[in-house]
Order: structure tokens, then C-alpha cells, then sequence
């Protein structure tokens, strides 16, 4: 039966793509010792946030991050690890994505999904995408997401009636003055999410101080696996077996209720 080791990873995300590709690197070689088949990695990870790392595009070193996006390919392809992690992508001058990546283990790039919902602060720097991405790996079907589409169920579901089994949301929610609204709701949020659609959701969220809240694994029963520690960079590796079974309440009337019948019988 198919399994899937995913580590998700978290770590204080800068304006510096070296400094950020230097942990990447890092914390790809520590999953790779603990045996994972995936590294996910959080939002803007690898480029920076725009509107909170820096104010402009004007001297953005767009050369660079390529250069940082071919090493991480390079380096997934000489450890056959997988790879999600999330970057800027540029269209064009005006055309900006806050993107997430699935490098497969062969080092190719095989899939990149754009924030849908971006945020109002979002639209000063990045355009929203407008497509669903899902992906195979190890005999599962996995779908990606962002941060602020959280916010919006209807994507879980659209995910859910695409099969798929492993959602990877990727978040930036740090650098805040201290404890916010999204200390209390966003871990909640997704168990709600997981337990609603029965899938595993991956959720790593910048390290930098003041951290909202620790990068998270939860499982499709709506409990969390396993989390990291706040504050701190590092990872937390997770199984998930095919044979596995967990509580499911929905069970009996979801495919009826996504038909758009709303009620049982």
C-alpha cells in the first residue's frame, strides 16, 4: 500500500534569498535524514514577502532567484526528495504571482499554483491566480493552496471533487507584534477544513518572531499529527499510510451533499 513521509518545515523567511535558499538547504538535507519523500516549505519562502520583507519591486533581483530556483531543483534531483515551497514568480513587469512550486524528485519543476485569494495588502504587489493544481505522488493525489485561501471553503471542496488526499497550504502569518485573531483561528480553521473533505493538510507558516502560530500537520480525522516549535526553524516529519482509517463523520453524506442534496435521507 502507497505511503508518503512529508515533512513540513518552517524557518524565518527575509528579504535575502541567499539567507532563506541556506536554510532551505538545510532543512531539505535534515528531511532527507529522516527519510521524508516531500519538504513543504511556506509562503514567499524562498523570494520574500513583498509588503512585509520589502516595499517595492524596484531592485529586485530577479537573476538571483532563479539562480536559487535552479539550485533548489539541483539539489531535489541529487537527493530524490520532492519539494513545495513558495517564491515570487514574474509574468511579466506587471504580472507578479505569489506562487507555490512542486519540484518532483527528479529536480523538474511540474506544477506552480498562484494565490487565488489574495489579500487587499496582496494586490499592492502580486495578481491572483485563477486555476486549481493537483499533482501525484507516491500513490497520492495532492492539491496546493495559500495562506489567505483559507478563507474560502469553496476551494476545499473543489479540491475534495478532484480526489484529491494531500492538501499543501502554504502560509505567512509572522513578524507580528505578538498574539493576533490568527492565533486562535487558523489552526482550528484547517482542522475544520481537513475533517469536512477527510484529506491531510500540510501547513508550514514563516518562523520570524512574533510567529501567530507554529507550522502544522493535520490529520483527516480534523486532529493535529504533529506540530513544530514555535519561534524556532526546523520540520516535522509525518506518515501517511494508505491502509490508515480515521473517524469520518461526513462519511455517509458527502458525495450527496457535494451533488448539491442538502439534507440525508
Amino acid at each position: 500500500m502507497a505511503k508518503l513521509r512529508v515533512a513540513t518545515a518552517q524557518f524565518p523567511v527575509a528579504a535575502s534569498i541567499a539567507r532563506n535558499l541556506r536554510y532551505m538547504a538545510d532543512l531539505i538535507c535534515q528531511a532527507k535524514e529522516q527519510k521524508a519523500d516531500v519538504v513543504h516549505f511556506p509562503e514567499t519562502c524562498l523570494g520574500g514577502y513583498a509588503g512585509c520583507e520589502f516595499k517595492s519591486w524596484d531592485g529586485y533581483d530577479w537573476d538571483e532567484l532563479q539562480a536559487a530556483d535552479d539550485e533548489l531543483q539541483r539539489l531535489a534531483g541529487k537527493l530524490r526528495i520532492a519539494l513545495v515551497y513558495g517564491t515570487n514568480h514574474r509574468i511579466s513587469a506587471g504580472d507578479v504571482r505569489n506562487a507555490l512550486f512542486y519540484v518532483a524528485t527528479a529536480g523538474q519543476r511540474e506544477g506552480r499554483y498562484d494565490k487565488r485569494f489574495c489579500t487587499t495588502g496582496d494586490l499592492e504587489y502580486y495578481r491572483a491566480g485563477q486555476r486549481f493544481v493537483t499533482f501525484e505522488l507516491k500513490g497520492f493525489t495532492c492539491g496546493l493552496l495559500i495562506c489567505h485561501d483559507m478563507r474560502y471553503p469553496e476551494l476545499y471542496r473543489a479540491y475534495k471533487k478532484r480526489g484529491v488526499q494531500v492538501l499543501f497550504q502554504s502560509f505567512y502569518n509572522a513578524r507580528g507584534q505578538g498574539p493576533n485573531i490568527h492565533t486562535e483561528i487558523v489552526r482550528p480553521s484547517l482542522q475544520t477544513h481537513a475533517a469536512e473533505n477527510y484529506f491531510y493538510i500540510s501547513a508550514p507558516n514563516a518562523s520570524g518572531h512574533y510567529q501567530s502560530w507554529p507550522s502544522t500537520f493535520v490529520l483527516p480525522d480534523g486532529r493535529i499529527g504533529a506540530s513544530c516549535r514555535q519561534h524556532r526553524a526546523g520540520l516535522v516529519v509525518n506518515e501517511i499510510d494508505a491502509r490508515d482509517k480515521f473517524y469520518d463523520a461526513s462519511a455517509a453524506f458527502r458525495a450527496r451533499a457535494m451533488r448539491g442534496v442538502l439534507y440525508s435521507g
